[in-house]
């Protein structure tokens, strides 16, 4: 029979998975709805996008404010990022504007940087890591649950203005208590009460959820001494290196591939419904794939195959991609092997460098972050040359990342029950 234990981890796990859809759906919301955004707040898209822009370099801030689960301890981290999450919500909704909303997304940022590492840190810290992948990997789901659930939900209530009409109804639907003046009026605005809602029983939940006590044998470190450990481990920053490569091989051709499929196909609006369908489901199915294989093959292993089929799909993409439904073919084995080999690494990651996990798993979301703005600023340049040169570039940054893997990286752990 299974103990109390770890029924009541499985709990938390999925427990998890539900908060960083929350997270998620706010923080995904803005790609999808930057011109209702801009609509609302009367301002020129080009501004809601150079918010977008300031929010990626918050990602160097990673390493410091993701220290604080090595520190303070997990649940502190979690629930002051859950925090940052609420005050969010609430400085939009009662200040329906555009500078509110830029700091809202900023803050949005802020929470994913405090909560998803000292997420995995603690998931790391309570499963054993023959079975870490499966756990890390189900947490995952709530990437691809906010686009495929949270998103579509919220454009919901954009168009109806609210669950039943607008967002002055939900606070008071018997316009008794009078706080329904304190509220916007912005159809723009219409999902923040619920994600408020949202975020204040995440909250409570997590608080009593999760447990306060250090995990025994997992030593609190400083972000000094955490980023020492780092630095002198030859595995964790070749990890880091291969991280950085991964995310600017996909932003490589994720900032181009919109721009490409119009000018190639002609079918804008339509390509750009079903690409974000496939990506969805591509997302889902590489988390998917990490939960039921990563454990099974090996955490070393499964990084290393997902790097080399994730450069196989960056070669195939230009082949597959002489009709339209070929290039969707294409873009879903780009996704669903990217997908993979960034779930995959997470584990791996996590038992690199135990006596700062937080630090690690941290570092490597800044990583990841300069990554992709390394793969933002080339990737149109290269573009000039065609899809094709976008889609040998990423090949050829896998190969490296794979080598990396391959060359320094080593698997040292201590099983716990």
């Amino acid at each position: 029979m299974q103990s109390n234990g770890s029924i009541r981890l499985r709990y938390q796990v999925l427990f998890f998975a539900l908060v960083r859809t929350v997270v998620n759906t706010a923080f995904r919301m803005i790609y999808p709805f930057l011109p209702a955004l801009s609509r609302g707040l009367g301002v020129d898209i080009n501004a809601i996008t150079q918010a977008v822009t300031l929010r990626a370099s918050l990602g160097a801030l990673s390493p410091i404010l993701g220290s604080i689960g090595d520190a303070r301890g997990r649940k502190f981290a979690m629930l002051v990022g859950i925090g940052l999450f609420i005050g969010a919500m609430v400085l939009v909704i009662i200040s329906p504007t555009f500078p509110a909303l830029v700091i809202s997304v900023l803050l949005v940022t802020l929470t994913k940087i405090m909560f998803d590492p000292a997420m995995y840190a603690y998931i790391g810290d309570v499963v054993s890591y023959d079975r870490r992948g499966l756990a890390m990997g189900i947490a995952e789901f709530g990437w691809s649950g906010a686009f495929l659930v949270g998103v579509p939900v919220v454009g919901w209530l954009i168009a109806r203005g609210g669950w039943i009409g607008n967002a002055n109804a939900f606070a008071d639907p018997f316009g008794l208590i009078g706080i329904s003046g304190l509220l916007p009026r912005e159809q723009w605005t219409a999902p923040f009460p619920y994600l408020l809602c949202a975020g204040i029983v995440v909250f409570i939940l997590l608080w009593l959820l999760i447990p306060s006590t250090h995990v025994q044998g997992v030593p609190r470190t400083s972000l000094l001494r955490g980023l020492r450990a780092i630095m002198i481990n030859p595995a964790a920053v070749s990890a880091l290196i291969a991280g950085f490569l991964l995310s600017a091989s996909n932003e490589v051709v994720n900032i181009v591939f919109g721009r490409w499929m119009e000018g190639t196909f002609g079918l804008r609006i339509i390509a750009l419904g079903i690409t974000a369908a496939i990506i969805g489901i591509a997302e889902l199915g590489g988390e998917g794939l990490t939960a039921l294989l990563v454990d099974r093959l090996g955490k070393r292993r499964s990084v290393a195959i997902g790097f080399a089929t994730y450069g196989v799909s960056c070669i195939l993409l230009p082949i597959l991609s002489t009709t339209y439904n070929g290039a969707l073919i294409g873009l879903f084995l780009f996704f669903i092997t990217f997908e993979f080999t960034l779930v995959c690494s997470i584990p791996l990651m996590s038992e690199l460098v135990p006596t700062a996990r937080a630090n690690l798993l941290a570092a490597m979301s800044s990583a990841s972050s300069l990554g992709r703005a390394a793969g933002s600023l080339i990737g149109p340049a290269i573009f000039t040359y065609g899809i094709s040169a976008n889609a040998i570039t990423s090949a050829v940054m896998s190969v490296l990342a794979l080598g990396l893997i391959l060359w320094m990286v080593r698997e040292t752990h201590q099983k716990r029950a």
